[in-house]
């Protein structure tokens, strides 16, 4: 089958997941809705983007005050599905905005994940190995911790501590120019236990606030506005579209860096933007939804049993797959007698994936 061919079929079956996926999970919660109805104001609210021609409030996200949607569900535009205006409320307003955020969140790890699995050539790689997730706990736990002395906002201090402790992983690796793999695991892993230091001794003195810094380093969704989706959503694809870009590099990368540069490939700048490309996607990601583990790590594998190591497929269709894989995970987390931290749903699905992977690689290195 043709390289396009084959994209689009794998595109157009994960979108089409991942819209069965939206509508199921918006059609659970306290009040039940039926799947046509929840399909239709799902339609609507893509249709027509949450916002236009409505109320609009303020919400801070990043430090950037914008506009959040407040929806008039009595608002007519063109080719509406007739839905009936409790259950649009509901639907767009409750549900859709955690749903879309998830769908993000998913989207960002995954992509990221794909990356970090081709940039180490090793399937048990995932986008905290660098110490992205670290850095933006140890801001949060921080702020959450000493209010005063963190004026930034949480998001704030969880994306800017992300992007810090990448870029004290990357100087620690690097020497005269370059950046050896090896170097740069071995640095991530020593600041990762560093950072794991100081986030448990800033836990212990967190007094009062200790129950919500542990409920952010969970990870989770609650709460979720479209305010956070209109802010990290255009990250995530920008950040994204720019990996994509690199994904012909990366696959050559994957063969060796003596055979890239032998053909031409700018090996240590384009290692550099890959680094801080998926960075950036990772930490708007752990920002908004605190540290949710091992989407990274299970949706890209897979993903490359599935469609090949080829990441000109391999990064839109593990993007497209965590999205839908966080969101049926979030869908679960919520629906037990006890709403979970999806954190916990995902860690509970990873850990044995992990410890699959690597028996499978011991007995495949016998």
């Amino acid at each position: 089958m043709r390289f396009g061919t084959r994209l689009l079929s794998w595109m157009i079956g994960l979108l089409a997941a991942l819209f069965a996926v939206v509508v199921v999970s918006a059609a659970i919660g306290p009040v039940a809705l039926d799947l046509p109805t929840v399909a239709k104001a799902t339609l609507n609210a893509i249709g027509v983007p949450a916002g236009l021609g409505v109320g609009l409030g303020e919400s801070a996200i990043l430090g950037v005050t914008i506009p959040s949607p407040t929806v008039d569900v009595s608002y007519a535009y063109p080719f509406a599905f007739d839905v009936p205006g409790t259950a649009e409320t509901i639907v767009r307003q409750v549900r859709l905005p955690r749903i879309a955020l998830g769908a993000v969140v998913g989207f960002a790890l995954a992509s990221a994940g794909a990356v970090m699995q081709g940039f180490f050539r090793n399937p048990m790689a995932d986008p905290s190995i660098i110490g992205v997730s670290s850095g933006a706990a140890l801001g949060a736990v921080a702020t959450i911790a000493f209010p005063v002395a963190m004026p930034l906002g949480l998001q704030t201090a969880a994306f800017v501590g992300a992007l810090v402790a990448a870029f004290v992983v990357y100087t620690i690796a690097t020497e005269n120019g370059r950046t050896p793999v090896a170097t740069l695991l071995l640095a991530g892993v020593a600041v990762q236990t560093f950072l794991g230091a100081v986030i448990s001794y800033t836990l212990l003195q967190s007094g009062e606030s200790l129950d919500r810094a542990v409920f952010w380093l969970m990870g989770h969704l609650n709460n979720s506005t479209w305010a956070e989706v209109e802010v990290t959503l255009p990250l995530a694809l920008v950040t994204f579209l720019g990996l994509l870009t690199y994904s012909q590099d990366l696959n050559v990368l994957m063969l060796g860096e003596e055979d890239a540069q032998t053909v031409g490939i700018p090996v240590e700048r384009t290692k550099r933007i890959l680094l801080a490309l998926s960075s950036i996607v990772t930490a708007a990601a752990v920002a908004v939804a605190g540290v949710i583990g091992f989407v990274g790590l299970i949706v890209p594998h897979v993903m490359r049993l599935l469609v090949g190591p080829d990441h000109r497929i391999l990064l839109p269709t593990s993007a497209l797959a965590g999205a839908t894989f966080l969101v049926a995970t979030d869908t679960v987390a919520r629906s037990g007698p006890a709403e979970l931290p999806v954190g916990i749903v995902t860690a509970a699905l990873g850990a044995p994936f992990f410890l699959y992977l690597l028996r499978r690689r011991e007995v495949h290195e016998l």
